[in-house]
């Protein structure tokens, strides 16, 4: 039974407070096709040591290993927050055909805040985008990831940011 918009959000924040608990800045995401989950994770660039272990990217490399290819149209993806320029790219060139964001990211969004890469009529895919689902509770567990560790003398890492 395929779930609606919030419902999905609400398993892509619970992903997101999983990435909380383990250090990592808690943005989830999950892939759908004709109500299946195909595939979900969080952020993992801590974990990884991997600068491109986004959320939107581990969830397309896990479809497209269990699908057996990198086309992945006819799929919905739900994220907490708006997709980086790397990741809105990715899913322009997964053809992933709808996106699903909560909070929209100022610094680096690109489905609608900086960039429109989603949308962007040059390249040879769009998706079609959903903005705001569930936003508030999105920014807020980014806000209070963020302020919990300025509080604590700031982020998790070893290099620079």
């Amino acid at each position: 039974m395929a779930l609606n918009d919030e419902q999905y959000m609400e398993i892509a924040l619970q992903l997101a407070e999983e990435a909380y608990t383990r250090g990592e800045v808690p943005i989830g995401a999950l892939l759908v096709r004709d109500g299946e989950i195909l595939a979900q994770d969080h952020n993992r660039r801590e974990e990884l040591k991997d600068a491109t272990a986004h959320a939107e990217i581990l969830v397309l490399r896990k479809a497209g290993q269990s699908l057996g290819g990198w086309r992945l149209l006819g799929t919905a993806l739900y994220v907490t927050l708006e997709p980086c320029p790397m990741c809105a790219g990715a899913l322009v060139q997964a053809r992933v055909s709808r996106l699903v964001y909560g909070a929209r990211d100022p610094k680096a969004g690109a489905a609608a805040s900086l960039y429109n890469i989603t949308s962007d009529p040059r390249l040879n895919h769009r998706l079609e985008v959903n903005e705001g689902i569930l936003s508030e509770r999105c920014a807020a567990l980014l806000q209070d990831f963020f302020k919990e560790r300025r509080d604590r003398g700031g982020i998790r890492n070893t290099g620079t940011l």
